[in-house]
């Protein structure tokens, strides 16, 4: 079995952590096939929305300290071919937990258990989140003396309010699901986070495949900027969203009193 696997239902991709016995810690085959996955979802045309989720009893315990790191470090030397491909590519990890990849198209988190370091920085990476309620979250690297360079100081500042992503980045320290639900970091807590992703997931993706990536590419490149630049980003993105079939299609099935089918034209 892959240690990353790929599925798609329908316009909806499933991407599943596959390395339970290491609490799917992200190895360098972890990396290399979830980046691959990314890359896929962007490219399919078929796939409208994104779901990823894990399998065991972690979600994603982040980078693997005794083979991803060491290798990045120097520490240790490439010793198969996922290790040359990201010792030739060190890219591959960033796009890997979504830090220097766009998929363009929304990514629910189908959170089936702790999310630590790594595992937490992909999640700051998706657009929806659900999660059970044993989960816990958090940015542990300084406590090993490393930087959570996933993309953390830049989103859990963004994502949290500023003095609780203080506290994350600084200490170390983990939050419960129920914390993480009421600071607004997670949409759902459930017993079974992946029914609730793909029901959320199964209405985007009914919806018009080209609005929703407009409208998910102007909420990002929006986010923090001044209002009157925000404004004319959001212009540039939503003019041509109206010059498409698809947006002919809308009005014309509400008037109809039936289903819009949409085609991503």
């Amino acid at each position: 079995m892959a240690l990353v696997e790929y599925a798609q239902r329908g316009h909806v991709a499933i991407v599943t952590f596959n390395r339970p016995e290491a609490r799917n810690a992200i190895n360098p085959e972890v990396a290399v096939r979830l980046a691959e996955a990314w890359q896929e979802v962007k490219d399919n045309d078929a796939v409208r929305v994104a779901v990823l989720t894990g399998t065991g009893s972690a979600f994603c315990a982040g980078a693997d300290l005794g083979q991803l790191i060491p290798m990045i470090s120097g520490a240790r030397k490439p010793e198969n071919e996922w290790d040359e491909r990201v010792a030739s590519d060190r890219g591959i990890i960033g796009r890997a937990i979504l830090r220097d990849f766009d998929t363009e198209k929304p990514v629910i988190a189908a959170i089936n258990g702790h999310a630590i370091a790594g595992g937490m920085e992909i999640v700051q990476g998706t657009d929806i989140r659900v999660s059970v309620p044993q989960a816990k979250f958090g940015v542990q690297e300084v406590k090993w003396a490393i930087f959570p360079g996933g993309g953390s100081t830049v989103r859990l500042p963004a994502q949290l309010p500023y003095a609780k992503a203080m506290e994350l980045l600084l200490t170390g320290d983990l939050i419960t699901a129920e914390e993480a639900l009421a600071l607004g970091f997670l949409n759902y807590v459930t017993d079974d986070p992946m029914q609730k992703a793909m029901e959320i997931a199964d209405k985007i993706a009914a919806n018009g495949p080209i609005a929703v990536k407009a409208i998910r590419r102007s909420a990002r490149e929006c986010l923090g900027k001044p209002e009157r630049e925000a404004l004319r980003i959001e212009n540039e993105i939503s003019a041509p969203v109206f010059q498409t079939e698809d947006a002919k299609e809308g009005p014309r099935a509400f008037m109809e009193k039936r289903q819009p089918e949409y085609h991503g034209r």
